[in-house]
């Protein structure tokens, strides 16, 4: 990122700070002192898809810091580690960040809501809010360690939400958000690529026909990158058309032998994880700064496993292995995670609205169909991103 862009997004988050913050009376009245409960699909244990509870009675979100949002949910969007959560992974790491004192019991994040997409309408403003305004059209990737959007209502920090492109509706907008952030911080944050220094670079996706692989294959193009991907054959033509340059089919033979037919590669992301770390490493340029970046990690899995502190020891020992092992070949060895942020949100709306990136929609479903989406996105091989319609925009 240059000099200007980095002065650029410090204005924004400045601008997010200071500017005055317009607030509807009549709206901000009703929603706090009408409303004690909402709609929302939660959970009360972990466990299969049998969980999943309709209530009309889980509470109502509250502002408890002055720089929040309460955001009426429209459209919400399901990912791969909404159903893992269900299933209880992460507890560990992610109760640690909700109650970073343990003051709470074990199990208090329940009724948990799940989702980690939301597009919809800004219904109230925190004091310290200044970028916002009730009524604003909004969309967020909601972190994992809050309450989701299967609810009528969730609550984000002001900084974590950004205005929805107006050129896609919200069930487009809910496809979005969460996927943007995940690749955004495994290419920009951690893999050091922007739109000036991507053009010509050749970036291997391995895996790139789910969530994070379709919108990674558009922001990658958008920036002038070659781009190649792996998926099964009947997924070809869908990342062809967000601009794949060549696409190998990892059911037709060992995806390897095929990859190390091509040149060798700048960066590579890795949305498979398994073995692909034993030979995906040797397809990268030696000694050119070139880098592999995994979203498969096993810091959630070790902290569930071994305890906190055993467990980021476990992980921090068994990333500084695999950076220096491979380091010594000349290639860098990185984990990408999930990172919320509302100023690169921005820019990816500008890129939605100049119709550089697309929604790739692969099933929606209704609110009451909640279960169902679970169940779909349980079967794995998705085309794109699951979307479940929480409310019509004239609220009914």
């Amino acid at each position: 990122m240059t000099i200007v862009q980095r002065l650029f997004h410090i204005e924004r988050l400045l601008v997010r700070r200071t500017a005055p913050c317009v607030s509807n009376s009549r709206s901000f009245s009703c929603s706090r002192s009408c409303r004690t409960v909402m709609p929302a699909w939660v959970i009360d244990k972990y466990g299969s898809n049998d969980v999943l509870r309709f209530t009309k009675n889980a509470s109502f979100p509250v502002l408890n810091y002055p720089n929040e949002v309460v955001v009426k949910v429209l459209a919400a969007g399901l990912n791969p580690i909404d159903v893992s959560m269900r299933g209880g992974y992460g507890a560990a790491s992610l109760a640690m960040k909700r109650d970073p004192l343990n003051l709470n019991q074990t199990g208090s994040e329940f009724p948990l809501i799940l989702g980690r997409d939301v597009s919809g309408v800004i219904m109230e403003c925190g004091l310290d809010v200044k970028y916002f305004k009730e009524g604003d059209e909004v969309w967020a990737a909601v972190p994992p360690w809050k309450q989701g959007s299967l609810a009528e209502f969730v609550v984000l920090s002001g900084n974590e939400v950004s205005f929805k492109p107006k050129s896609v509706s919200h069930t487009e907008a809910a496809a979005i958000p969460y996927v943007a952030m995940t690749a955004w911080s495994a290419l920009v944050n951690t893999g050091g690529l922007t739109k000036d220094n991507c053009s010509k670079k050749r970036i291997l996706i391995l895996g790139g026909s789910g969530g994070v692989g379709t919108f990674a294959i558009q922001l990658l193009k958008a920036w002038g990158a070659h781009v190649t991907v792996t998926c099964s054959q009947n997924a070809e033509a869908l990342v062809r058309n967000l601009g794949a340059d060549e696409v190998v089919d990892y059911t037709a033979g060992p995806v390897e032998k095929s990859l190390a037919a091509f040149e060798k590669f700048d960066l590579i992301l890795d949305n498979v994880g398994g073995d692909t770390e034993h030979w995906a490493l040797g397809l990268l340029k030696p000694w050119c700064g070139a880098k592999y970046v995994t979203l498969v990690t096993p810091f959630l899995q070790n902290t569930d496993l071994l305890g906190i502190a055993d467990g980021m020891l476990q992980t921090a020992a068994t990333m500084t292995t695999k950076a220096i092992k491979h380091l010594v070949k000349g290639v860098h060895y990185r984990w990408g995670f999930f990172a919320p942020s509302g100023p690169a949100l921005d820019d990816i709306t500008e890129m939605v609205n100049a119709g550089q990136i697309h929604a790739v929609v692969d099933e929606v479903f209704s609110f009451s169909q909640v279960p169902q989406a679970f169940e779909k996105m349980e079967k794995g091989h998705a085309r794109g991103k699951t979307v479940v319609q929480i409310k019509s925009p004239d609220g009914n």
